[in-house]
């Protein structure tokens, strides 16, 4: 138990660390600033104010900018002086660590984007052999190294301090960055220790939960894309979302009431519910599975395609069934409007379940989806009950879960700058 003398032998470092932290979060939300934008936004005196910019331009991250008078205007008395933060003293790094596509990009503390790199890893993961999952694992490390090292050359960053990488793996991620056990090989071989394999300090999260929190990061105020999916509404954003991942697997990332869901050892969003609730022992297989699937199925009961069945089945791609169907192939196109009506089932079991307004597909598949959405948005009346969320593609594409990883990143950063930064 402390006793008082402790007590206050310890305040005012407390209080000098809490101005210090107030100081840092103003910076970093900000351009650059004179000492009555930061009393204002943060309560400080003046005083306090020009002694904490001191001790971060020492430290390295604040300097003064020149030149603070504005132009045009006379001013008595000495100019203020101007602060800014030093945006490129370290780097954020975000990882989109896919089974098939690494991705990374690599931003300064304002989050401007510096450089971006991708890598493809080969060969399939069985999920069951432990041996090929732990040779998997150490590949994937090695990986993610070298891209890491190769964006960081890209950006002129290579002798920077790494701030904080946060890194998105198709798993689920419990509060200390690791997978549970009980997934087998696969979710071994996806996080493979990621959080102590990386230099500084490194952040794990689930690659759909990256994904909800790039979509719902989207500024409010930002226009409509140009094609944007019918239902869309510029500018909104919603507190009830969820963004579903669907390359091999369903996965979702859930936020409700503005707060993103995780639950025990990060299983929200996990989808394998699925089996259970649409009788499928592949519930939970997404678009690129479930279009060679159904489409190898069809194919080897007899229906014809003129477009896909040419193509060896060991060879077929989503890719492939989602060309013939924009050619009017009728069976590549019941095999999207099945996909549709799967898709419309599990928007209406997560707006029934957690009161989603808004289901946003997305990943790779984002830009071919419109298609599916539209039969999805037609069957949904036939197979629930309003209100009914509405379905919309992404528009980050493939870059959704290294941008939310960004996100991410950025968001730890404000929150506890200083639990990142070395002031001292």
């Amino acid at each position: 138990m402390s006793t008082v003398q402790d007590r206050g032998a310890s305040s005012p470092q407390l209080m000098r660390r809490a101005n210090r932290q107030a100081l840092m979060q103003h910076a970093l939300r900000a351009e650059a600033f004179t000492a009555a934008d930061a009393m204002a936004a943060t309560g400080l005196t003046r005083a306090t104010v020009l002694g904490v910019c001191a001790e971060l331009e020492q430290a390295g991250w604040l300097y003064e900018v020149s030149g603070g008078r504005d132009e045009g205007i006379v001013q008595r008395g000495r100019p203020a002086r101007h602060y800014a933060l030093r945006a490129e003293a370290a780097v954020l790094i975000g990882i989109d660590a896919g089974q098939h596509t690494l991705s990374a990009r690599v931003a300064d503390l304002h989050g401007k984007e510096l450089a971006a790199a991708r890598c493809t890893m080969h060969g399939e993961l069985d999920g069951t052999d432990a041996e090929q999952g732990a040779a998997a694992a150490e590949e994937r490390v090695d990986a993610v190294r070298s891209l890491v090292d190769e964006v960081l050359e890209r950006a002129g960053a290579s002798g920077r301090l790494r701030l904080l990488t946060v890194i998105g793996v198709p798993a689920p991620v419990d509060s200390s960055g690791r997978s549970p056990a009980v997934g087998g090989a696969y979710w071994s071989a996806m996080n493979p220790g990621f959080v102590d394999a990386l230099d500084g300090t490194v952040v794990v999260e689930n690659d759909a939960n990256l994904a909800v929190l790039a979509e719902h990061a989207l500024a409010p105020a930002a226009p409509a894309a140009p094609a944007a999916p019918a239902g869309a509404v510029p500018g909104e954003r919603t507190e009830h979302l969820a963004a579903l991942l669907m390359g091999e697997r369903f996965g979702a990332g859930l936020i409700v009431d503005g707060r993103l869901l995780r639950g025990a050892d990060g299983g929200a969003g996990e989808m394998r519910f699925l089996d259970t609730v649409l009788g499928d022992s592949r519930g939970a297989d997404g678009v690129a599975a479930l279009a060679r699937r159904w489409s190898l199925e069809a194919l080897v009961a007899g229906a014809v395609s003129p477009a896909l069945e040419t193509i060896p089945a060991e060879l077929l791609t989503a890719e492939d069934v989602f060309a013939a169907a924009h050619e009017g192939d009728a069976l590549a196109r019941e095999v999207l409007d099945r996909i549709g009506e799967r898709l419309a089932r599990i928007a209406a079991i997560l707006s029934s379940l957690l009161g989603v307004e808004k289901v946003v597909v997305a990943g790779a598949i984002a830009t071919a989806i419109e298609p599916v959405l539209a039969h999805a948005r037609a069957v949904l009346p036939e197979v629930s009950a309003p209100p009914f969320p509405q379905l919309l593609a992404s528009a980050l594409g493939q870059d959704v879960v290294v941008r939310g990883a960004i996100e991410l990143a950025l968001a730890r950063l404000r929150e506890d700058p200083l639990g990142l930064l070395s002031t001292d």
